[in-house]
């Protein structure tokens, strides 16, 4: 089934302060953001009518706008204000929420001092990012072409446009083989993360084992996983992990806003159990944003 265009929605957007309607919110095809990726933005789940670690989406918001030399004309508390003004304002009670920040069109080139930040807030309805039963089964993984950057080459922590065209590239490659999304390494050959998630594997020893983010963002979902893993007394090891480790895992899943907890079934030729460890750690984020326990959204 065709979806609908993301241009060509009812609804309101909170463009620069204002509720304004939805096909009006645009930019001019001369802003820098468009030209030189002078931009970033934030992925939040409303649940239940209430968006998930709001403060520390529109905290990280405000930290990737400074990493990349700018500064946002709203508060941290006008943010959080503003995301939720939007949710109600398209009466979004399940769905997902997407800030961004950007230089508009004020300067053409390289350097670009004298551009106007713009804010906009949009808010539609989103079931899980994947299929539920593609969930439970476990999704299907590619290794990468494309490595993140090493730290000294880009912005690595800030959630930056910039940085999401490999990702763009590698889903894309890995889609026309049939795959869910794809394992990207690091510039080091280490194991990194996916397109938009970060990972966990357990090597059947009872512990979660996950990458250090030192070249990717070290997710909100992640930080509130590795919480939860040891509220159950799971313990949870942030090292180096090398692709050929692989072999010897039992379990993997990937966590996100966007994805939530997802198993992963398959890596290129190895396959992997949807196992306990991948279940509780389900249920437990389904259980603290307000979802039914592998389901959707609580009713009503």
């Amino acid at each position: 089934m065709q979806s609908i265009p993301f241009d060509d929605r009812d609804g309101v957007i909170w463009f620069n302060g204002e509720l304004i309607p939805w096909r009006d919110a645009k930019l001019h095809v001369l802003s820098h953001a468009l030209h030189y990726a002078s931009s970033v933005f934030e992925g939040e789940r409303c649940y239940g009518g209430s968006i998930f670690k709001l403060t520390e989406h529109s905290e990280r918001l405000a930290f990737s706008a400074q990493t990349l030399g700018f500064e946002l004309p709203y508060s941290v508390a006008e943010i959080d204000a503003a995301c939720i003004e939007i949710c109600k304002a398209n009466d979004i009670v399940d769905g997902y929420v997407r800030p961004i920040a950007w230089r508009g069109s004020e300067m053409m080139g390289v350097s670009a001092q004298a551009t106007r930040i713009n804010v906009a807030i949009a808010a539609w309805a989103w079931p899980s990012y994947f299929s539920p039963e593609a969930r439970m089964k476990g999704i299907r993984l590619k290794t990468s072409a494309w490595r993140r950057p090493a730290p000294e080459t880009a912005p690595v922590h800030a959630k930056a446009a910039g940085l999401y065209m490999i990702c763009t590239m590698s889903k894309h490659a890995a889609e026309a083989e049939g795959f869910d999304d794809c394992l990207m390494l690091d510039w080091r050959g280490h194991i990194a993360e996916a397109t938009g998630a970060n990972i966990f594997i357990s090597f059947g020893d009872g512990k979660l084992h996950t990458p250090t983010p030192d070249c990717f963002l070290n997710g909100i979902t992640r930080q509130t996983v590795i919480d939860l893993a040891k509220q159950r007394g799971i313990e949870v090891i942030e090292r180096t992990i090398m692709p050929e480790e692989l072999k010897d895992a039992t379990e993997i899943f990937l966590t996100g806003t966007a994805a939530e907890v997802t198993p992963v079934g398959e890596i290129d030729d190895l396959t992997f159990t949807v196992g306990d460890l991948s279940k509780w750690m389900m249920d437990d984020y389904d259980k603290i944003v307000g979802k039914d326990t592998r389901g959707e959204a609580a009713a009503e």
